[in-house]
């Protein structure tokens, strides 16, 4: 039960930490949306191709308000709530089944 419980903590520093590579990412793509960069730039380019995914079902809905697209405010926050509810998901089991998280 212990190994389970190891698991599932270092599940949930995995999925921390793949949300923080997706914080910066996304703030990333936001701040060079502002400048005049070269879209096919590699680095534009992997940027663009990490953020889409999560960008795609907020740009469905009509979430602009003038010449601002609020869509990414809008992931950043849902980003922030999947992160928590599954690192406490995470933890919640890892304790549940021995492990000192």
């Amino acid at each position: 039960m212990f190994i389970l419980g190891e698991f599932f903590g270092a599940m949930a520093i995995l999925v921390s930490g793949i949300c923080q590579i997706l914080y910066w990412a996304l703030f990333l793509r936001i701040l060079l949306s502002w400048l005049p960069v070269d879209p096919y730039n590699n680095f534009v380019q992997l940027l663009t191709q990490v953020t889409d995914p999560l960008l795609a079902p907020f740009r469905r809905l009509p979430l602009q308000i003038g010449m601002l697209d609020i869509s990414p405010i809008l992931a950043f926050v849902a980003l922030f709530f999947l992160r928590n509810v599954l690192v406490r998901i995470f933890l919640g089991l890892a304790q549940q089944f021995g492990a000192a998280y």
